[in-house]
């Protein structure tokens, strides 16, 4: 029943996540209120699988969006869903291409293994009064597509070629995840931040100790603003400005007892 559940609310997300970011947009004040933020979460990910011959990692990028929601005092609970992400593994070696049944080409060039997740973070967040934070918890994954690649660039022809083994990847992906992050301009703009992620669950279905894991490079973006951020904003501008006045006028005062003097 719960693995039901859980499918039902990752098929949900998936067909539904254009629609939900870009109602998200344009309702991103009406999202943010005192103890919820939203905003866009994106970046870049090295992901690799544990358990095969390989042990190169592939770069991709990630998007979606994500919720801080307050809990208890500096204590948030961080959410929401990557809406396009991938895992997988770079460089794969012919027994690996052997395990993985994929076709062997003529040419020479480079093989990949690519599995597209939605993938939703459960974290427990804790933020210090320096703007940085710290947190752990779990990540859940559902698999919705998977390929091998083929690349090869010889004398300027280039050929790229996908085959498709979803059928081979376990949909379901669980694991624990943490990470830090600083967040710009005194607490009030972008975050940015590092996740490591480690799974649980055998990626594929017929070889056990294959594990995902990765390492995200994030950068939050929030989208809208709440009442307390906008006055918080609108003093931080205010102190901005008495300062600026502050140095003009002692410049001015500098300028007329060096002149003075020189009487």
């Amino acid at each position: 029943m719960k693995k039901a559940i859980l499918f039902l609310f990752f098929l949900f997300a998936g067909y539904t996540s254009q629609s939900q970011v870009l109602i998200a947009l344009l309702l991103g004040d009406k999202l943010n209120s005192g103890k919820i933020e939203f905003g866009l979460d994106g970046g870049v990910n090295y992901a690799k699988i544990s358990g095969m011959d390989s042990d190169d990692y592939i770069r991709k990028w990630n998007l979606g969006f994500y919720f801080d929601i307050k809990m208890k005092e500096r204590w948030y609970l961080n959410t929401g869903v990557l809406v396009k992400s991938e895992l997988g593994l770079d460089e794969l070696t012919e027994d690996d291409l052997e395990f993985l049944g994929a076709t062997i080409h003529d040419e020479e060039g480079e093989y990949s293994q690519s599995i597209s997740y939605f993938l939703v973070p459960a974290l427990a967040r804790y933020k210090f009064d320096n703007h940085m934070y710290a947190e752990i918890g779990p990540q859940f994954g559902l698999a919705y597509k998977a390929h091998i690649k083929f690349y090869s660039d010889i004398d300027g022809i280039e050929i790229n070629a996908s085959e498709e083994n979803r059928d081979m990847i376990n949909r379901f992906d669980m694991g624990l995840a943490a990470g830090a992050g600083y967040r710009l301009l005194k607490g009030l703009g972008w975050t940015i931040g590092v996740r490591y992620y480690y799974g649980f669950l055998d990626v594929y279905k017929d070889r056990s100790g294959t594990k995902n894991s990765s390492l995200f490079l994030k950068l939050n973006v929030p989208i809208g603003l709440s009442k307390e951020k906008k006055e918080e904003i609108k003093d931080l501008k205010a102190q901005k400005k008495e300062k600026k006045e502050a140095r003009k006028e002692a410049k001015k005062e500098a300028k007329e007892s060096e002149k003075n003097n020189n009487l």
